[in-house]
């Protein structure tokens, strides 16, 4: 199968993680002795069809520089802003899409994404020129609540059937993707990841089932999930190389 031969990533990293209640932004916890932030672009870089990674980050920023990610030549940064699109958007705008085509975001605070997914999703992309993200198909009933119910209390039950939970990375045109986010921002459109930027200007994007365990740490007992997964991936023959990182 025929597709470009390497790709880029661009990782929003200029989040402050509210939600975790620690001292510094949740791409910057430790976990076996490394950032979030080193974890899950150490895995990106891992990739042999991953070249570059830019990591957006904001201008207060006060921790990158302490990580090994500053001495990776791999590895460049941009500045972010207040959302996470501005920031997506200020490494798009960095890629020289000549070169890059086709570009991937990844959220930071995502270091366990399996590297065969990546393959799959970069395999599946280029096999029908068409963008796509990593989802997993939703296995729980759902349940709609009452707006501003307190407490919270069930309006009805949404059928699952064609509902997907959103991973990244999620990949697409460069090109396209910069005039989608642009044209959904001069708009007001709020967006949430690359998909609903696509899906706004009326792209195709593909659902790539990916594994459950690509977990987002969002909150602090997601720190000890990721621990375990990192600790089992680590243990898989495939991994056994270690990172371009180390």
């Amino acid at each position: 199968m025929s597709h470009c031969s390497q790709f880029v990533v661009v990782v929003p990293a200029a989040g402050v993680g509210k939600r975790m209640k620690a001292q510094c932004p949740k791409q910057y916890l430790s976990i076996q002795g490394k950032t979030i932030l080193e974890h899950t672009v150490c895995k990106l870089l891992s990739h042999p069809l991953i070249s570059q990674v830019i990591v957006s980050i904001s201008e207060e920023d006060e921790y990158f520089n302490d990580t090994s990610l500053v001495h990776n030549s791999n590895v460049s940064i941009v500045y972010g802003g207040k959302e996470r699109v501005d920031s997506v958007l200020s490494g798009l705008l960095s890629i020289d899409s000549s070169a890059y085509p086709w570009v991937l975001v990844h959220d930071a605070a995502r270091p366990c994404v399996d590297l065969a997914d990546l393959s799959k999703l970069i395999d599946q992309t280029q096999h029908h020129q068409c963008g796509g993200l990593l989802a997993t198909p939703v296995r729980d009933t759902m349940k709609k609540s009452i707006d501003n119910s307190s407490p919270a209390c069930v309006k009805e039950t949404i059928n699952r059937e064609q509902l997907w939970h959103a991973l990244t990375p999620q990949l697409y045109r460069t090109s396209e993707l910069i005039v989608a986010i642009t044209q959904a921002q001069q708009n007001n459109v709020v967006i949430t990841d690359e998909s609903s930027a696509i899906e706004y200007a009326g792209y195709k994007s593909l659902l790539v089932e990916g594994r459950g365990d690509n977990i987002k740490i969002t909150r602090p007992d997601d720190l000890a999930l990721a621990n375990f997964i990192l600790s089992q991936q680590l243990q898989l023959p495939e991994n056994s190389k270690g990172t371009v990182c180390e």
